[in-house]
């Protein structure tokens, strides 16, 4: 299933920055939320692993970029294969028309072929007010022992075409990378760019 959204939509839809927001080297909030399965998540559940926490809204074109060019669903099967945990959330508020229920959010998961070791529902927009997430996908790299390494955009292409991907340096990517190998992270922070959540 796709989304079709104008490109002066997508456009407008375009919010950076990252004032408010927890920043690479604080403590990373903790939180209970439920999945689209119904089950409990806390992020305690992952003590001792790398943690990826991407903010997701399958309406948003940003969102659309890196699902449909087959980006984020490489980077959960690639990582999570050498026991990184990702975890999709979802803000938006079930009042807001971009809202899906957690069947049908479960099944876009599924049409992508994605793999995120689980998909939060946060409607009342608690974990991601917790973390400052501002767009969709805002993403965050917790290590194993709780402090946030890496917080901004998934990578340097602040653009919603999926040709774009190719050619991006991908920030998330790079900060596993580092950290694992025990190097400095060379890129800590970044603009997040994408669409508002809609909280």
């Amino acid at each position: 299933m796709k989304f079709a959204v104008p490109l002066a939509a997508a456009a407008f839809s375009l919010v950076s920055g990252t004032a408010g927001a927890v920043t690479a080297g604080q403590s990373a909030p903790t939180f209970t939320g439920t999945d689209v399965n119904g089950k409990t998540v806390s992020l305690a559940d992952f003590k001792g692993r790398y943690v990826v926490l991407e903010w997701n809204n399958p309406n948003c074109p940003f969102v659309q970029k890196h699902y449909d060019s087959g980006n984020i669903q490489s980077l959960q099967k690639r990582f999570g294969a050498d026991n990184v945990a990702w975890i999709a959330v979802n803000s938006t508020s079930s009042t807001h028309s971009d809202y899906m229920s957690p069947e049908s959010l479960a099944a876009w998961f599924r049409h992508q072929n994605a793999a995120p070791t689980a998909v939060l529902m946060d409607t009342r927009g608690d974990i991601g007010r917790a973390y400052g997430a501002k767009v969709t996908p805002h993403m965050y790299v917790v290590d194993p022992k709780g402090t946030v390494i890496y917080a901004g955009a998934i990578d340097d292409k602040r653009s919603a075409n999926s040709a774009d991907v190719k050619s991006a340096t991908n920030h998330v990517a790079a900060a596993l990378t580092d950290a694992r190998a025990g190097r400095p992270i060379t890129t800590a922070a970044s603009g997040a760019y994408g669409c508002s959540i809609k909280y």
